[in-house]
């Protein structure tokens, strides 16, 4: 690549170059950064700014002055763009020595004396400049240099004194009148060196010459100044006799000017110019008679002395209708029109008058012209209206061509003239067209049907016209006069309403409220034709009125509600279609609809509409919207806010307050999240919200009664089974028990609702214990046999094969209930082994009722004077059962001391007889303790209630009829049931002294199993568990109900279930006295015996 750093186009371009080196194999790659510096090299040679250089030098310059200066540059830098200067050959050689050259600088100086007829008088120098050297590409240093060449001419040495030469002579001089002296010298010297002297050239020949050897000029002819000009120019030549290197004569040559001096000696003199100017002392100018204000006219006036002042003056009859300026120098003359009324063509056609021209300086010369003025006629005179305007009437609807008036004009010029002729014409404007003119005549129609009220209201029906009359002169000329044309109204409109139709509100309720405004215009403009009335001709039904007002242009119809009316919003009419009429006094008529919509005023109060029953799961956590309360109103405009008013929740039967939901201000129901339903709390919420309309303007805000939403709460099984822990104790005769029998029961419930609720037992241990508090784990001798009674379940523990007789203690039972769900939960039942012998027999000789009534402190003696725990198993008269009327009461019990070991009879006996105890015994009626003999039952299970469940019972039976028929005394057989009906009586009376609550559900309980005859023979009471079986568990309530009754009322209930099925017939009624006695005889007896 060449660079060349002369040649750089962009500055900017430094001597420094840099780039990046880039070495990659394939895999790996280098990078380098390389910077080249840019070195001038020697390319370029001296340039000299001239190609050659041309110089005349007088023949006697002084040795060492400077001629001139050559001037090279070269691009390089360094040393190779320094010049040297140096002069290398001189033509003719004569002249080496002559000149010399500064080195550094290019300056040529003079080193010797020229002398041009000695030596050479033209000198021609090569000039060389040299770089100072330097090298290009290798290593050798060269230089480079140019040549240009100067050229030298040597003037001779003969040459004029005291130039340059100027001189002056007047005019008219004598002949031989001295001019001036030109004079040559030259360095030449000789005896017979010589100058001669001559004209060779004048701008004026044959006015001067000169005297060949002393080169005197003098006068030769006579001077006119006015032919020969102000300046005459010779060329004077000097020559000198000797000849010089060349063989001739040296020669020089000057300029000598003279200038004539002027001397007024002309008059000036009239002149008529074209394409020449002639003298003339008769001029004639035709002119319009309205020129002004000046005439020009083709005269020029000179003096051909040179500064001549000339005056001009007017002579002529006329002479006073006209002025020339005072003084006039050589240029054409114009007349100023001092009287212009004077120069009319109706008055005069010619003028004369004389033009003086006088040389101020000599009065004596002055020269005289006649100028003829011929006047031209000119349309001067502009066309005249007799009036100075024109008012005009025309009627409204007027038929076409109607004429309105003739128009007429005069014109002063000549009638014979086109001047004078006139021609009419309507000015164009707005309403122009409406109207033509005869041009000739002058007579003014109008055009079409005028129309008043098409017209700008403002003109009042005056149409302003400007008619113009023009003559046919050159140029035409004009006068126009202002015509007012009034159009006459007449009643040819109708009112119109501004709008097609209108539409207005009013708000209910505002007696004399205004509706809105109509408006109507009768473009008629007169005030008789354009009056209007409104008036509402129809759908008014009497609740609106209007009332017209005049305005600035047209008229107002304001329609108000009549101030009897009350508009109500609520009726039928929420809208009225107006008829309304604008008439004028001419009663033309025209009509529009005015709609007025009533507008609903927030009067009313919302209500609430009917709220559907919510279903929500319990433990919901939605955030969504579980119900919404709704409510309307009548109102078009309202704005329904809902508050929470009270919120109950339906728990165990009864409502009670709560928190579960919460109400938004858009009625939406939602689960309050700061609270969890539960089901198995409360059931059902009822809650109750007020609706507030925001927008209400006048009366109550709030709806009249609460809005009412129901939500029964969903049950979801989120709760394990529950025992119901009793403080029984169960004790078995393991000698008597054999596989099935029934040992032991456990109750549960599961707070869940419907399937969730199902529940199921299972034994999953037993271990026993024995009495020295030894446990051992047993295999499943157990099984759990599950029924439901209505809202519990009921889990009967039953043998699985005989038990060991040999065991003395306690079984462990682990018993496990599990819900539909697999949610469970267990408890641990004690069943304590017993032998038959350990059943006692307790003999009051108090009645039933008496040992019933006294039952609570029986037990807390027995207690305290056997330090056991009492399980009474069954409490019974001891007469006949046949006669009622005996008294005796026994009581079979078992005694279960701090180990769990169940007393002997003989044990009991000896510790009541020995404690202190026994008297207080004896006052409750105790008369003998003994056992129980015969053989054994033959159901062995007894279970003794310690105390009362909480919401439910079971009742289990302790013996069999067989037990209570060997007991060692005689009890009493069962009471006739023939008895009076005043006993009946008496009986009911003696039961109100019952408790009100028991007694009630005493009475519910036995009318229910009167009235189910059947029921006893569905229990299974042969098993003695006293419980229904299912089919009859659905409409059997009263385990619910006997959780009331306490220990007394239980026991008696099962005294009164077994008497039922002491009736031989399979449906228990086969009894006539009990049948005749009926339910009311039979529920008293039952609460006589309780």
């Amino acid at each position: 690549m060449w660079y060349d750093l002369e040649g750089r186009s962009n500055p900017s371009i430094s001597d420094v170059m840099s780039f990046t080196v880039i070495v990659s194999d394939g895999v790996h790659t280098i990078t380098q950064d390389t910077i080249i510096s840019l070195l001038d090299a020697n390319d370029n040679r001296p340039i000299f700014e001239e190609a050659s250089y041309d110089f005349l030098l007088p023949e006697n310059t002084a040795v060492g002055s400077s001629l001139f200066t050559v001037k090279a540059s070269d691009q390089d830098t360094g040393l190779a763009g320094v010049i040297s200067y140096s002069i290398g050959e001189v033509t003719p050689s004569s002249g080496i020595g002559l000149f010399g050259i500064v080195n550094d600088t290019g300056e040529v100086r003079l080193l010797g004396n020229l002398n041009n007829t000695g030596l050479s008088t033209f000198y021609s120098l090569q000039i060389n400049a040299t770089d100072g050297g330097g090298r290009c590409y290798f290593n050798e240093t060269i230089y480079l240099s140019s040549v240009t060449y100067a050229y030298i001419t040597v003037e001779g040495g003969l040459q004029f004194i005291g130039v340059p030469y100027v001189g002056s002579i007047e005019e008219n001089s004598p002949l031989g009148t001295f001019v001036l002296n030109v004079t040559a010298a030259s360095q030449n010297t000789g005896e017979d060196y010589k100058i001669t002297y001559s004209i060779e050239d004048a701008t004026v020949d044959g006015l001067f010459t000169i005297s060949s050897d002393e080169g005197i000029i003098s006068v030769l002819s006579e001077i006119d100044r006015e032919e020969s000009g102000d300046i005459v120019v010779l060329t004077i030549e000097a020559t000198e006799s000797n000849l010089n290197i060349h063989g001739v004569h040296s020669k020089v040559r000057t300029r000598v000017q003279i200038s004539i001096i002027d001397v007024n000696d002309n008059k000036p003199e009239f002149y008529k110019c074209g394409y020449s100017c002639v003298k003339e002392t008769h001029f004639t100018e035709e002119v319009y008679e309205t020129i002004y204000p000046h005439i020009f006219l083709n005269m020029t006036i000179r003096d051909l002395d040179k500064h001549a002042l000339n005056k001009l003056t007017l002579g002529g009859a006329d002479k006073d209708v006209f002025s020339v300026p005072p003084e006039f120098h050589n240029w054409e003359l114009w007349l100023d029109v001092r009287q212009p009324d004077k120069l009319d063509y109706e008055k005069t056609q010619q003028m004369i008058i004389e033009v003086i021209a006088t040389d101020q300086d000599d009065t004596s010369l002055h020269s005289t012209a006649t100028v003829t003025i011929n006047i031209k006629d000119v349309n001067d005179n502009s066309p005249k209206f007799p009036q100075a305007t024109y008012r005009l009437n025309v009627t409204e609807h007027a038929d076409f061509g109607t004429v309105v008036a003739n128009i007429t004009a005069t014109d002063a010029d000549d009638p014979d003239t086109a001047n004078s002729q006139i021609m009419f014409s309507i000015e164009e404007s707005k309403y122009s067209d409406n109207f033509t003119i005869d041009p000739d005549t002058g007579v003014l129609r109008n055009s079409g049907e005028l129309d008043r009220e098409a017209l700008d209201p403002e003109l009042d029906g005056k149409i302003e016209l400007n008619v113009t009359a023009t003559d046919k002169g050159t140029p035409p000329l004009s006068t126009s006069v202002p015509v007012t044309i009034e159009v006459e109204d007449i009643n040819d409109n109708k009112p119109q309403f501004a709008e097609a139709s209108y539409q207005f509100s009013v708000k209910e309720g505002e007696k004399g409220a205004f509706v809105g405004s109509v408006t109507a215009e009768d473009l008629d403009q007169t005030s008789y034709f354009n009056r209007i009335s409104f008036g509402i001709v129809g759908g008014s039904f009497g609740s609106f009125i209007i009332r017209t007002y005049e305005m600035e242009r047209g008229y107002r119809g304001n329609i108000t509600v009549d101030p009897e009316i009350h508009l109500d919003y609520e009726s039928e009419r929420k809208q009225f279609t107006l008829r309304v009429e604008a008439a004028d006094l001419e009663l033309l008529s025209a009509e529009v609809t005015v709609v007025v919509n009533v507008e609903d005023v927030n009067d009313e109060r919302p209500e609430f509409l009917p709220t559907p029953t919510v279903s929500v799961k319990e433990n919901t956590t939605i955030m969504e919207a579980v119900g919404r309360f709704t409510a309307e109103d009548k109102d078009t405009n309202h704005s329904l806010v809902y508050e929470l008013e009270s919120i109950e929740c339906r728990c165990d039967g009864s409502m009670k307050p709560c928190n579960y939901f919460i109400v938004d201000p858009t009625g939406e129901v939602r689960v309050n999240p700061e609270v969890t339903v539960d089901y198995e709390e409360c059931e059902q919420v009822v809650l109750e919200a007020q609706v507030v309309d925001l927008f209400t303007e006048k009366g109550e805000n709030n709806s009249a009664t609460p809005g009412r939403m129901e939500i029964n709460i969903e049950d979801i099984n989120d709760n394990i089974p529950e025992f119901i822990f009793s403080d029984y104790v169960f004790v078995v005769v393991s000698e008597s028990a054999v596989k099935g029998t029934s040992v032991a029961g456990v109750v549960a419930t599961d707070r869940d609702s419907g399937v969730n609720r199902q529940i199921e037992f299972e034994v999953t241990e037993v271990q026993f214990k024995d009495r020295d508090n030894q446990t051992i784990n047993m295999k499943l001798l157990f099984e759990a046999v599950t029924t439901q009674q209505n809202e519990v379940y009921v889990g009967t523990i039953q043998t699985t094969e005989e038990l060991d007789v040999s065991l003395k203690g306690k079984y462990l039972v682990t018993v496990t209930a599990t819900d539909a769900g697999d949610l469970s939960t267990s408890t641990v039942l004690e069943i304590l082994t017993a032998e038959r012998s350990t059943v006692v027999v307790l003999e009051f000789s108090s009645s039933e009722e008496e040992v019933m009534k006294n039952l609570t402190d029986i037990i807390r003696e027995l207690s305290a004077a056997t330090e056991a725990t009492v399980e009474i198993v069954n409490i019974r008269p001891v007469a006949d059962r046949k006669s009622r009327s005996s008294g005796g009461t026994i009581i079979v019990a078992y005694f279960i001391d701090s180990n769990g070991t169940a007393l002997t009879a003989d044990e009991v006996e000896n510790k009541i007889s020995k404690s202190e105890h026994y008297d207080a015994l004896k006052e409750l009626g105790l008369v003998q303790i003994g056992s129980l003999p015969g053989p054994e039952p033959s159901n062995s299970l007894l279970i003794f209630v310690l105390g009362t469940l909480a919401g439910i019972t079971v009742v289990l039976a302790g013996l069999t009829t067989t037990v209570i028929y060997t007991y060692k005394r005689r009890m009493r057989d069962q009471k006739e049931v023939k008895e009076s009906d005043a006993d009946a009586d008496r009986e009911r009376v003696a039961a109100q002294t019952i408790p009100s609550e028991r007694r009630k559900a005493i009475i519910k309980i036995l009318k229910l199993i009167w009235r189910r005859g059947k029921v006893v023979q569905q229990w299974q009471f042969a098993e003695g568990v006293w419980i229904p079986k299912e089919e009859d568990a659905k409409n059997i309530d009263h385990f619910r109900i006997i959780s009331l009754l306490g220990v007394k009322g239980r026991i008696f209930f099962s005294k009164g279930a077994r008497q039922l099925t002491d009736f031989p017939s399979s449906n228990g009624y086969t009894d006539t006295s009990v049948q005749k006695r009926g339910i009311s005889w039979w529920v008293a007896q039952c609460i006589k015996d309780w």
